[in-house]
């Protein structure tokens, strides 16, 4: 039996190449003899840099040290991938969970003056090594400064009436008024693809600062701040705010589409960018999951996309997750567990992911075992 392992990251628990590892463990437990191919997935969050390190042999870990959202160093790395046709010199991704992540954020910072600096500083470390092409993952951001801070990192200047710099975060918005681009780096040969999982525009109802402001700390009031901030930055910077992902990560998605880099659903790319179809084509079962599966996993999660694939390869897929919601159609997946079931609450499966991931495996295992 072969089996592929293509979890995407337990948010907040254990990333998707130490769960795909905890899964096979569990498995070897009941069915020492079975052949484990390990494809963690991402969707762009955090992870996709181990996703990516896991699934590519030759791929190199380059540590750098950046500008947290906070204004202090935060020790990162970007992912060296090998040569290929498309990038002869190489691929860097880039993860802005790593650098400019939600999880870096401490008490002191206040949401407005979080920032994506940091995040450009590694683009810039990646573009400095001479890589042909770019793979950024923008999810888990901590920021809704439209990507001014990547921005200015990769030598944009963004003025207030005055000409004098903005401040970085939302609150430098306030005063935006004029963007200069003429000494922004150029892209890479083979130029820029982003990976997000939401379709969001900058501004309105349902982009950046009204959808996922509150998420990052946002009152009321200062998501109604940061979105007219963000429409005065969608008046001086030339990219079409209602693109879809333009919302993506406090808005880094539409600052990344000023520069001139390509949006795409982030599972999907990842997908095929460790050939995890090539796997599964001599797979005879799949295991996929993710912290918690709800009604929104269907919507470009990675989870959701495992399971298309191996469905039009023939192969059945089981779910794994934190939490399996009640509104969660599970009705494609030929097996699930929940871990918070396994562990008996939320709170226990994650205080010890590893141990349940390991069950979970085994369970798997059982319920696959041929009957005599």
């Amino acid at each position: 039996m072969t089996v592929v392992l293509a979890p995407d990251s337990f948010k907040g628990s254990i990333g998707a190449a130490d769960a795909a590892e905890a899964l096979a463990a569990g498995w070897r437990r009941v069915a020492p003899d079975a052949e484990l191919v390990a494809r963690p997935m991402a969707d762009g969050g955090e992870g996709t840099l181990d996703a990516f390190a896991a699934a590519i042999t030759g791929s190199i870990r380059m540590p750098i040290t950046v500008t947290g959202p906070h204004g202090r160093p935060v020790s990162a790395s970007w992912l060296l991938l090998p040569p290929s046709a498309d990038a002869p010199a190489g691929t860097g991704v880039v993860e802005l969970a790593s650098t400019s992540g939600i999880e870096l954020l401490g008490v002191d910072l206040q949401p407005l003056d979080a920032h994506t600096g940091g995040f450009g500083e590694a683009i810039v470390a990646a573009l400095d090594h001479g890589v042909s092409r770019l793979v950024l993952g923008i999810g888990s951001s901590s920021s809704t400064d439209g990507g001014t801070g990547l921005l200015t990192s990769l030598g944009a200047r963004f003025a207030d009436d005055t000409g004098a710099p903005i401040p970085l975060g939302a609150r430098g918005l306030d005063a935006v008024a004029a963007a200069d681009l003429s000494r922004l780096r150029p892209l890479p040969p083979g130029g820029v693809i982003v990976l997000t999982d939401v379709t969001n525009p900058l501004i309105g109802a349902s982009g950046s600062a009204a959808v996922f402001g509150p998420q990052k700390g946002l009152t009321p009031a200062e998501v109604a701040q940061a979105d007219a901030g963000l429409s005065r930055l969608a008046a001086v910077l030339p990219a079409d705010p209602d693109s879809p992902g333009a919302g993506a990560a406090g808005g880094a998605g539409y600052g990344l589409l000023a520069w001139g880099a390509r949006l795409v659903p982030g599972a999907a790319e990842v997908a095929e960018l460790i050939d995890l179809r090539g796997a599964l084509a001599a797979a005879s079962v799949v295991i996929t999951g993710e912290g918690s599966f709800d009604g929104q996993s269907a919507a470009g999660k990675a989870p959701t996309h495992v399971a298309a694939l191996a469905a039009a390869e023939g192969v059945p897929v089981a779910l794994v997750a934190g939490r399996i919601a009640p509104d969660a159609a599970t009705s494609g997946f030929a097996a699930s567990v929940s871990l918070s079931d396994l562990a008996g609450g939320g709170a226990a499966a994650m205080a010890d992911p590893t141990r349940w991931l390991r069950d979970a495996g085994a369970e798997l295992a059982r319920a696959s075992a041929p009957r005599p």
